[in-house]
């Protein structure tokens, strides 16, 4: 199981990523939209926001996500630091449940570049 320090390494590494990354990758990470990235297994949540191409996690945080934000990320810890090492394929995993990703019409259509 990864632990919450891992799960922060793989947001970190996903945001350098999201930074690096050019076209419409980089137009889709360009948004402003508060974000929340639940792990189930560890029951904690990291807040913060998509913003610049990067995400800012401003705190983490036991439980489930204390505000609703715009776009909101579950999954187990394992399952993050597969997506963002390139063992587990995004879409494969939002289909068949294991990662759930919930925002809005418009944002999802940007964020599927990014899928």
């Amino acid at each position: 199981m990864a632990t919450i320090e891992e799960c922060r390494a793989a947001l970190d590494k996903l945001s350098d990523n999201m930074a690096a990354s050019e076209g419409d990758v980089r137009g889709a990470a360009a948004l402003d939209r508060s974000l929340s990235c639940r792990i189930t297994d560890l029951d904690i949540t990291f807040a913060g926001r998509l913003k610049d191409g990067r995400i800012e996690v401003v705190d983490t945080y036991e439980g489930p996500p204390r505000e609703k934000a715009q776009i909101r990320l579950t999954m187990t810890g394992d399952d993050l630091v597969a997506m963002v090492d390139g063992e587990l394929n995004f879409a494969k995993a939002w289909g068949s449940g294991r990662v759930k990703l919930e925002a809005g019409l418009r944002d999802l259509l940007r964020l599927r570049s990014l899928l």
